[in-house]
């Protein structure tokens, strides 16, 4: 049996734990092995001011989080998605679109007007989020500039 619940600090080790399982392998590949700065990473994007995240828990363990902030905007104030994922054991069966079906809901029920959120084009995480409804913004670039 899942349970739908809210993740805080409490939850951090746990956050730390699935993130790096979710996204050590392909397809992103990323180099988590130094745990002092996963916990820091965790502890920004979880902690942050109007911070919300959420977690899918089956039998003690965390199986899916989101993490990310209310932010408010002329339109109302929208949820920015920083980290989605579910354990790896287990994407694939629906559990992803279930979980974004209840943070919607939960969102709804705050009165959070949109989702926004950013990811790779060239990832399966790309067809996900279009599979769920959710639009490419056209317009919107991102930068990045390296030091």
């Amino acid at each position: 049996m899942e349970e739908f619940i809210r993740l805080d600090e409490s939850h951090t080790a746990q956050m730390a734990a699935l993130f790096k399982s979710a996204f050590e392998g392909d397809p992103w590949n990323n180099d988590w092995t130094d745990e002092t700065q996963l916990i820091a990473y965790i502890k920004d994007i979880a902690g942050a001011f109007n911070s919300l995240n959420f977690g899918l828990m089956r039998d003690g363990r965390l199986i899916a989080m989101s993490a990310g902030s209310v932010r408010h905007w002329w339109e109302g104030a929208n949820y920015c998605l920083e980290e989605f994922c579910i354990a790896p054991d287990l994407q694939g069966g629906g559990i992803g679109t279930r979980f974004m079906a209840q943070i919607e809901k939960e969102l709804k029920a705050l009165g959070i007007a949109g989702i926004f959120l950013q990811t790779d084009s060239d990832k399966p995480s790309y067809g996900f989020y279009k599979k769920n409804g959710f639009s490419q913004l056209t317009e919107h670039v991102s930068f990045f500039k390296g030091l």
